[in-house]
C-alpha cells in the first residue's frame, strides 16, 4: 500500500524557491512522488510513497521552525497513484487572483468536523462549495450552494456578484482539504462578511472523522490523482478520469458512445481532432505500458 498524503501550510517564506532542489532530492531518494507547490506564502501539494518515504518527507518540511505546525491528511492506494514528482515555484500556492489576501493575516473561524453537521443546521447559515463546478458534480454536502466557477480565480466575482454581507450574516464554506476556504475566508472578510467559517481539514477530514450514518455528505470527493474519487471509505471511488478533457467521467458514461480510454469522453468527444485523438491515442499505450512494467 502506498501511502498518500495531502498537505498544505500558510507560512511566509522569501526563501522559498532556495528549498526546491533538496526538498526534489529527497522525495526522489525516498521514491516519493506528486506534486508540490512553493510560494512566498507557504506549500501545498499532495505526495505519495512508501510509508518511510512519506515520514522523512514530513519531518523534513516540519524540520523547518516555520513549518512546524504543517498538518496533512492520510489515505492509501494499492498502485503509486502519480507518474513522476513535480516541486514548482509560484506566486500562490492556490491561486485566487485578488492582491493582497493573505490567509498568514486572518482567516475565518476554524469549524471541526464533530461540529459541522450542527453548524449547518443554523437556518441563517448559508453553505457555499468553493471548488469548481466539475468537482461539486462528483460529490457535495447536502444543501450546498453551487458557484459554478471553472476556477477558483472565479469565486471573487461570484463573492460580489450574488452574496451580499448585509444579507448574509453567516457563510460556512468547504473544500477538498481546506486550503481553497483559508484563501476564500481571508478574501471575504476583506469583502465586509464579519461570520465566515470553513470546515477544518476539508472533506477530507470530515469523512474521516464523521461516520457515514451521520455524514450530510452526498455522493464521492474528488481527488488530484489517478484515484480520481474517494468514497465515504477514503478508498477509490467509482470515476475514472478522461485524460483528454481533464475532467471525471462515471461508470454510467464509460458506456456511453464517444468514450474511449484515454482518448475522449462524452464530454469533450466532439473538441478534438482526428491528429489529437491519435496523439491522445499513443500516450494512452504509453501509460499502460508504464503500468505494465511497474506490475512486473
Amino acid at each position: 500500500m502506498f501511502v498518500v498524503a495531502a498537505l498544505y501550510h500558510f507560512a511566509h517564506q522569501p526563501d522559498f524557491a532556495a528549498k526546491r532542489e533538496a526538498l526534489k532530492a529527497l522525495c526522489l531518494a525516498q521514491e516519493v512522488k506528486g506534486s508540490l507547490l512553493l510560494a512566498e506564502e507557504g506549500i501545498n501539494g499532495t505526495i505519495a510513497g512508501p510509508r518511510a518515504g512519506i515520514d522523512a518527507v514530513l519531518a523534513h518540511l516540519r524540520a523547518d521552525p516555520r513549518f512546524a505546525a504543517l498538518s496533512h491528511k492520510e489515505s492509501f492506494a494499492e498502485r503509486q497513484p502519480f507518474q513522476r514528482l513535480k516541486i514548482k515555484l509560484k506566486r500562490e500556492i492556490v491561486t485566487l487572483g485578488v492582491p493582497g489576501v493573505d490567509p498568514n493575516r486572518r482567516v475565518g473561524q476554524y469549524v471541526e468536523p464533530e461540529d459541522w453537521n450542527a453548524l449547518l443546521r443554523d437556518p441563517e447559515v448559508i453553505l457555499v462549495d468553493t471548488r469548481n463546478d466539475y468537482e461539486v458534480a462528483v460529490g457535495t454536502f447536502e444543501g450546498a450552494v453551487d458557484p459554478k466557477t471553472g476556477s477558483f480565480t472565479e469565486f471573487p466575482a461570484y463573492v460580489r456578484e450574488r452574496l451580499d454581507p448585509a444579507k448574509h450574516k453567516k457563510v460556512a464554506m468547504f473544500c477538498t482539504g481546506g486550503i481553497r476556504c483559508e484563501k476564500a475566508s481571508a478574501f471575504m472578510l476583506g469583502e465586509g462578511f464579519d461570520q465566515v467559517y470553513h470546515l477544518k481539514g476539508g472533506i477530507l477530514n470530515y469523512l474521516e472523522k464523521v461516520p457515514e450514518a451521520d455524514s450530510l455528505w452526498r455522493g464521492e470527493c474528488f481527488v488530484f490523482d489517478e484515484r480520481v474519487t474517494v468514497d465515504h471509505q477514503l478508498a477509490p471511488g467509482h470515476y475514472t478520469l478522461c485524460y483528454a478533457c481533464g475532467l471525471p467521467v462515471s461508470e454510467a458514461e464509460t458506456g456511453q458512445p464517444g468514450y474511449v480510454e484515454g482518448v475522449s469522453c462524452p464530454k469533450c468527444v466532439d473538441q478534438y481532432s482526428a491528429e489529437q485523438k491519435a496523439r491522445f491515442a499513443m500516450r494512452m499505450s504509453q501509460r499502460r505500458a508504464g503500468h505494465r512494467e511497474e506490475a512486473a
